[in-house]
């Protein structure tokens, strides 16, 4: 028999202010009880390693990385009536079904190293398989700050696959294909039930009986986080779901759209169920929520429509120069040991390719995950303290929704770093060329020797603006200073035509 216990918001606020950071709002909406999920593992079956496309584990980095089954009984919604743009939105309880997920867990193998949070990350299933997107952009951060992470497997895709995979090396069929023995046991009722797997993941995490997702660790904050498709649930659950439960204590929507994802369909992230497009976070959320965008989320996916102002409880993100995906995420984000090795190699950028989805043009080598880096600390410490992220400057917009660009091709306005203000390349959201997700990946048009000798006529012209144009990034709070000293080393040695470097 499963069991049954509960878990409110009233129950968290006696284990120590977990679930209300402060300054924050009174809680809004319910507190509805949420069944705690059986667990099992560490599991260790099949090939003998979670399948998972992810940032792999620095052994360096003083982490263990291990996976657990979840299951239990979990209930759809529906809405109750019209889902209205501001995003204040009521549901229904629905249907049951059992579920049987796993979790991905990145943690700190000594107790003493953990910060008290832990990141639960919705994974991304655009692919056709489990993809941890948030964690790869930003586990560089996690692990500095002795955050854990949690990868969990909330919708269908990711276990039973829905379609074709993004790529030949990695079958349809999610993970019951990749390792049928491994993932024989686990068993998806669909979409509609995400929500409330996810919400029981979170339980799971911060609370459990043996065996325990975080071991020893002392769960202090449990902060939600998604990413594209995955962002667009967020939205869903922040306006929807965390009125019921208040089982997190903030959220990382990072790179959403215009709308947000449905109650019930099993595929895609459209507008189903009513879901108006230009859909807002509900301006009453009564935690923190950043919201991280790229060029490519405000006009090819339409966010501009849903563009909204900062609240007390509500930042919005806007980074020049970047796109949905990019160098980063795919491929050299996967390796990075936070060594300075990634920084120099996206800023040779010239040697940037297609990436590993063989996109017909280089794609996007831009700033994302660095100021992604500085989006994760910052919420955390909102959460943990009550002191609020920068505003951000948005990015100018013509008349036509396009964003506005300077004489190098780069954008105008929105967070600014070296990369933009002291060009060696085009770097842009537009859709990248090739077939079928290069469109997300953005662009790089390197410069050429004549134009790079006449912006910096000596190697050190370029080094010295880079390093006041970081400088001044860290100091706006929107990259972390070690990786604005990476970036600096990397821009002290990197070849400009007619001078030697100063490295």
């Amino acid at each position: 028999m499963k069991r049954q216990r509960v878990f409110a918001a009233t129950v968290v606020l006696t284990l120590g202010a977990l679930a209300v950071p402060v300054g924050a709002s009174a809680p809004i909406g319910k507190n509805e009880a949420v069944p705690e999920p059986t667990a099992a593992g560490p599991i260790t079956g099949g090939g003998g390693k979670p399948i998972l496309v992810a940032a792999s584990l620095n052994p360096a980095a003083g982490y263990v990385g291990e996976e657990f089954f979840l299951d239990g009984t979990a209930t759809s919604f529906d809405a109750v009536g019209k889902l209205a743009r501001n995003g204040k939105w009521k549901v229904k309880p629905a249907d049951t079904a059992p579920f049987a997920t796993r979790i991905v867990v990145y943690r700190p193998a000594s107790a003493d190293d953990f910060s008290g949070t832990v990141f639960v990350e919705w994974l991304n299933v655009t692919a056709g398989f489990d993809t941890g997107a948030a964690w790869t952009a930003s586990h560089t951060q996690i692990i500095r700050s002795g955050a854990a992470w949690v990868g969990v497997s909330a919708q269908s895709a990711g276990i039973q696959g829905d379609g074709e995979s993004a790529t030949a090396a990695i079958p349809s069929g999610g993970l019951k294909v990749a390792d049928a023995a491994r993932y024989a046991d686990l068993d998806h009722p669909g979409d509609a039930f995400s929500y409330d797997i996810f919400s029981q993941t979170g339980v799971a995490v911060r609370t459990g009986d043996e065996p325990k997702p975080l071991g020893d660790l002392v769960v202090e904050r449990v902060i939600a986080m998604g990413e594209s498709q995955s962002a667009f649930r967020m939205v869903t659950y922040i306006n929807a779901v965390h009125p019921r439960t208040h089982v997190f204590d903030g959220f990382l929507v990072y790179s959403r759209g215009g709308s947000a994802a449905g109650f019930t369909e099993s595929k895609g992230s459209g507008t189903r169920d009513g879901m108006p497009e230009g859909a807002l976070i509900r301006a009453d959320v009564d935690v923190p929520v950043l919201m991280f965008e790229t060029e490519t989320d405000l006009t090819l996916l339409g966010y501009l429509a849903a563009r909204q102002r900062d609240t007390k409880q509500i930042r919005l993100w806007e980074v020049a120069g970047t796109s949905h995906a990019d160098a980063y995420t795919a491929p050299l984000g996967f390796g990075d040991a936070d060594d300075g090795t990634v920084e120099a190699q996206l800023l040779d950028v010239r040697a940037i390719t297609g990436g590993p989805l063989g996109c017909t043009a280089p794609i996007n080598a831009g700033p994302m995950f660095a100021v992604l880096n500085a989006a994760v600390f910052q919420l955390e410490r909102w959460v943990r303290d009550g002191t609020a992220p920068p505003r951000s400057p948005r990015m100018a917009i013509t008349s036509d929704d396009e964003i506005a660009r300077d004489e190098h091709g780069n954008a105008k306005g929105g967070i600014r770093t070296p990369q933009v203000d002291v060009p060696i390349a085009t770097l842009t959201g537009q859709p990248g060329k090739g077939e079928r997700l290069c469109v997300l990946f953005g662009r790089t048009l390197p410069f050429d020797d004549a134009k790079l000798v006449e912006l910096y006529p000596a190697h050190a012209d370029y080094a010295e603006a880079f390093n006041a144009s970081a400088d001044a990034a860290v100091e706006a709070g929107f990259w972390m200073e070690i990786d604005a000293e990476q970036f600096k080393a990397a821009a002290a040695n990197l070849p400009m035509p007619g001078t030697p470097v100063i490295g």
